[in-house]
């Protein structure tokens, strides 16, 4: 993998270098040092603006190359418009940099000034930017022996950059603050890298190997195998894995950061179809290749555990993955089977393909009898329909506990990583009520979406739950100034926000 991009923290008055990012308000208002440099420069940059009609509207950019009075060969001006929310200082980090990124070269000063930062602090604004670009900086090219300039046509911009110096007022404690949202997008990165792996290299049996490694984080690492699931009466989750080669696995991360021996745990619970066909009610061929990353909410939930560990939140947290692998074969199970949870209760599996269910009926059951939780909060690419009703903007919440919501939507509208809240009821429950067992895996056609997250609902107990489908954010989601992967580690910073602003000061 390529080496990620070093990131230092500089004085506004430290000399830059390599290419240089100036950042340029509404109208084409300058701070301090780039009203600076243009002076030194005889105001080319103001007349270069014009020329482009360059007016710093966001997402806009002007280059000059050899600029005139300044010890550089490459000048960039970035448009940051009037935006000052985080969101929108982490997409101009990301826009940042890829604009620095646009030719080769190996170093990149980005003055962090504009006239107006809104509320932010110098080093609030100088961090944001910086977490911005660096996880923009993030590229999968594991498998890739060729580069693309040997055809004989360059058919991707050089990203090269491998060292961004931002320059800011107070830049040691802007280092200081780094530091804690750093361990975030190394989280981040760990779930996109999960799942831009194919199938072939990450099965459940890879996956909880790779899981070990975290142990080096500070984690607690346990890695349930067939046999121990089989004795925990996990009948729902190994009947997925049952038609495959490969063998199911659950991993358990545990994280005791809480002051307190009080504090409650906080779950975290995550959906790792490795690999999913549909099984006996196979998909269709076309497109099959994305369900490598069937896996996404696991690979969050291990992202997530990651980045508590590395910046040593103060809560006690726990991360549980049921790893799987859903194939055809003469093992595998039927439609009309008829399997047995943890829970006790029955399930007629009418479709084979809405599997995730069926594991996360048996990995929240256990994680609630095992650690008694403050609350439970599982992630699956669950259903097609949820795309249907939301496409890839939003994920899907679903939740029995108001507080608990608002505080996943606040976390999620602070963060980028927005969730739309869908009804859970009583009449929707009846959709999948079976005459043969104690519920059937499908409900139908129509509010796919909801009766999944009902079926799921009916392994909760009376801990406060949440419910998030990412079928639409986790893999293949629509790309931004802070995520060009196909593997987004959607959910990551959102739920890293939720602990930090609610339970993590709790619990000092």
């Amino acid at each position: 993998m390529p080496e990620p991009l070093e990131i230092q923290f500089m004085p506004l008055s430290a000399a830059p270098e390599g290419t240089v990012v100036l950042l340029a308000g509404q109208d084409m208002a300058l701070a301090g040092t780039a009203r600076g440099l243009d002076e030194r420069m005889k105001g080319a940059l103001s007349k270069a603006a014009r020329a482009a009609d360059f007016t710093g509207k966001p997402k806009t950019a002007i280059e000059m190359l050899a600029p005139p009075g300044i010890d550089s060969s490459r000048l960039v001006l970035v448009g940051a418009g009037r935006g000052a929310k985080e969101i929108d200082r982490l997409l101009l980090g990301g826009f940042a940099y890829a604009q620095a990124s646009a030719r080769k070269g190996e170093a990149a000063s980005l003055i962090a000034e504009v006239p107006d930062p809104g509320e932010a602090s110098p080093e609030a604004f100088a961090v944001d930017l910086a977490m911005g670009a660096l996880l923009r900086s993030y590229a999968f090219k594991k498998y890739r022996t060729r580069k693309p300039s040997e055809n004989g046509a360059e058919d991707e911009p050089r990203q090269e950059l491998r060292k961004l110096v931002i320059h800011c007022a107070k830049a040691d404690a802007a280092a200081r603050a780094f530091a804690a949202r750093k361990a975030v997008a190394e989280g981040v990165f760990l779930a996109r890298d999960l799942v831009n792996e194919p199938a072939n290299i990450l099965g459940p049996v890879e996956f909880a190997e790779r899981m070990r490694d975290l142990a080096r984080a500070g984690l607690e690492v346990e890695v349930l195998d067939e046999d121990q699931l089989a004795a925990l009466k996990m009948g729902a989750l190994l009947a997925v894995g049952q038609g495959s080669e490969r063998p199911s696995r659950v991993v358990v991360l545990q994280w005791h950061g809480a002051k307190s021996k009080r504090a409650k745990t906080l779950c975290f619970v995550g959906k790792g179809v490795c690999f999913d066909t549909g099984g006996i009610s196979m998909k269709p061929a076309a497109g099959m290749e994305d369900m490598k990353g069937d896996m996404g909410g696991a690979a969050c939930v291990a992202g997530l555990m990651l980045a508590l560990a590395a910046r040593k939140a103060a809560v006690n947290a726990v991360g549980l993955m049921g790893l799987t692998e859903n194939m055809p074969s003469g093992k595998a199970q039927r439609p009309g089977d008829i399997v047995t949870s943890m829970s006790g209760q029955t399930i007629e599996v009418l479709n084979t393909d809405a599997e995730g269910r069926l594991v996360l009926a048996d990995v929240l059951w256990y994680a609630q009898e095992r650690f008694k939780p403050r609350f439970i909060i599982d992630l699956a690419t669950l259903t097609g329909a949820i795309i249907v009703a939301l496409g890839k903007e939003y994920a899907g919440l679903f939740c029995n506990d108001d507080r608990l919501a608002a505080e996943i939507t606040a976390a999620g509208e602070s963060t980028g990583e927005k969730v739309w809240r869908m009804p859970l009821g009583k009449a929707y429950d009846k959709l999948i009520d079976s005459k043969t067992a104690d519920m059937k895996n499908i409900g139908g056609r129509h509010a796919g979406a909801i009766t999944g997250a009902q079926f799921v609902q009916r392994f909760v107990k009376d801990t406060p739950w949440a419910h998030i489908d990412v079928a639409g954010t986790a893999m293949d989601s629509n790309r931004s100034d802070i995520n060009q992967s196909w593997g987004s580690g959607w959910g990551v910073r959102l739920l890293d926000r939720l602990v930090a602003d609610n339970y993590e000061k709790a619990e000092k």
